[in-house]
């Protein structure tokens, strides 16, 4: 059965000033699907969000929605009422005087998420008012839910919420977000705005990685073969007198139209360039804890603390929000004095700090101020630099350079807090939630960068993902006051913190039942075969394996293609069924084959 379009958009053009966020983009949207929207920073994600729920209307093309479809938005930074109280702000009457059953529901889901709801908003963290904008657009029962970088704020508790309900959520959710395992737990198809085109993926986000490689090397082969024949054109019509000689009008009309569509294409923009001064070596040790202890009123936030942070350590700081993260750090630092203990910070340490609230940045002062205040040149690992050229690093035009940090949207302002930064030696980094609002191939070079990095980091995040791929230690909240050292990022924390405490007797049936239904399916799962020798008719099997498989991925980019033209949504969902069906079959078979080649491996080589 065709799943139902709640939503679809035709040849939408929406622009601001020369530069088109959406240059003929079609898009549609079927009941039940979580799509992850992504696209570098200033591409237009939030523009498009607007464009869905009716904020902005497109300045051409036409926008279909189902009759009484009901949309609900979170933005990133919810706008709640101070004065009003948890339960005011989910219920949110005002609008709707004849939905009677909205206070029950509020109350229903307040109590689901665990918020007060007598408290006032006026005194809530971050991300308990990004939870409070969550409740509130629930209650709202919508079709379509869409969400712009919800995990902003919230810590890994936070986050699995979140990615359960977004799983369970019987609705449509369009959901901006940089966080890459967020995207890989929750979403069904990811649409990635580039370039004004909006281009569509079936799966989650690492799919989408494979397949969007395969999509480039195509389209740049594509390029090149455009490029090639344009030259040989070009090269015809400055003959000059055979082209008038031979009066081949049709011919010159082509070219005219290859030269058209040559500057009408869109370059993909260029990556973020990232370089670090580490500047003077700082000595051996950075910073030395000794039984430090930190309370605040009756709140004990650090109880009998020791550690030694050494040259190169790159630290990845985790717990709850409210936990005292970034009280660790400013002990750490020699910034902030504990009740008892003693701390010690080492010789020549200069610190860097990265601040996730952008406190830093001056909203009247212009681009070229904040980075280099009275100097046209940076000095970056010895090299110097013009101050419009080290922004062009960041992909700040010098059209923008003059422009007050106040015309900067979120990413946009990371990016220019990532340049201040490293514009000035430091050999100790502090990056305090580097990548709320950061794009995900700037991510990524982040990650490289810090992976290179001769100093010491140290790393405040809820990114489980870039957690895991920078830091080498981890210093973990566990309650109480108590903080505890473990090696490697998120995942090995996961894997060493000690288990919960025993549930009650009555409560932990369910676990033992669920540890008997695992024995049970791994004493049904059936035996391997006996090893053996490889044989004639086995060895010719695996060697056809390798073509085999070539022609299933094959088939697999072939279908990955079709998907990503977003027109199909629109005008053929019960197709994007099929092949989507289809794709799911090709992963099955793929799985299959590989697994049969590695048997088949084994046995060839004598390990099984």
């Amino acid at each position: 059965m065709a799943l139902e379009t709640l939503i679809t958009l035709t040849d939408i053009q929406l622009a601001y000033g020369h530069h088109p966020l959406l240059d003929h983009a079609d898009f549609a949207i079927q009941a039940g699907e979580r799509i992850g929207l992504i696209g570098r920073n200033g591409a237009g994600k939030s523009s498009l969000l607007r464009l869905l729920d009716g904020r902005t209307l497109p300045d051409d093309g036409s926008i279909a929605r189902n009759s009484g479809l009901r949309v609900a938005t979170v933005e990133q930074e919810p706008e709640l009422d101070d004065n009003a109280t948890v339960f005011d702000v989910v219920c949110n009457s005002e609008g709707d005087h004849e939905d009677w059953q909205r206070p029950s529901r509020a109350r229903a889901v307040l109590e689901k998420l665990g918020l007060p709801a007598d408290v006032q908003i006026a005194g809530l963290s971050g991300g308990t008012r990004k939870r409070v904008a969550l409740a509130r657009a629930l209650v709202d029962e919508p079709d379509l839910l869409l969400l712009d970088e919800p995990t902003n704020h919230l810590d890994f508790d936070g986050i699995a919420w979140l990615e359960d309900m977004l799983r369970a959520w019987k609705g449509a959710a369009v959901i901006i977000t940089h966080d890459r395992r967020f995207l890989d737990a929750v979403t069904t198809r990811i649409v990635e705005l580039d370039r004004g085109r909006l281009l569509s993926f079936p799966g989650n986000f690492s799919q989408w990685q494979e397949r969007k490689a395969q999509w480039l090397e195509s389209e740049r082969l594509e390029q090149a073969r455009f490029d090639k024949l344009l030259a040989q054109e070009e090269v015809w019509i400055r003959k000059g007198v055979e082209a008038r000689r031979t009066r081949n009008e049709g011919r010159v009309r082509r070219l005219e139209s290859l030269r058209v569509q040559r500057a009408e294409r869109r370059e993909r923009v260029g990556n973020v360039s990232l370089a670090l001064a580490e500047g003077q070596r700082s000595g051996k040790l950075v910073a030395e804890l000794d039984h430090v202890g930190k309370t605040f009123g009756d709140k004990v936030v650090v109880d009998d603390y020791s550690t030694t942070i050494l040259r190169g350590d790159r630290i990845g700081i985790i717990g709850p929000n409210g936990a005292g993260k970034t009280t660790l750090l400013k002990l750490i630092l020699g910034e902030m004095q504990p009740d008892t203990g003693s701390t010690r910070l080492g010789t020549n340490v200069a610190v860097a700090y990265f601040d996730q609230m952008r406190a830093q940045l001056d909203e009247n002062a212009s681009l070229v101020d904040i980075i280099s205040p009275g100097s046209e040149w940076v000095e970056i690992g010895g090299v110097r630099k013009h101050v419009m050229t080290y922004l062009g690093d960041f992909l700040f035009s010098p059209a923008r350079a003059g422009s007050p940090v106040r015309s900067l949207s979120g990413g946009e302002r990371a990016r220019l807090l990532l340049a201040r930064l490293f514009a000035r030696p430091a050999n100790v980094l502090v990056l305090d939630e580097p990548t709320n609002d950061l794009d995900i191939e700037t991510l990524e070079l982040l990650e490289e960068l810090l992976q290179e990095y001769a100093g010491t980091v140290l790393l405040v995040s809820h990114d489980r993902a870039f957690l895991n791929n920078v830091v080498t230690q981890t210093i973990a909240y566990e309650g109480a006051g108590h903080w505890r050292d473990y090696v490697g990022g998120y995942d090995e924390w996961v894997a060493q913190r000690p288990a919960p405490a025993a549930p009650p007797a009555d409560a932990d049936k369910p676990a033992k039942a669920a540890d008997e239904s695992a024995a049970r399916a791994k004493a049904a799962r059936p035996k391997p075969a006996k090893a053996g020798k490889i044989n004639a008719w086995d060895l010719r099997e695996l060697e056809g394996l390798p073509d085999a498989i070539a022609a299933l991925e094959a088939q697999q980019a072939e279908l990955a293609g079709k998907l990503a033209d977003g027109s199909l949504y629109r005008e053929a969902p019960a197709e994007v069924e099929r092949i989507n069906d289809e794709l799911a079959k090709l992963e099955s078979e793929l799985e299959e084959k590989f697994a049969r080649w590695e048997l088949l491996e084994a046995r060839r080589d004598g390990t099984l």
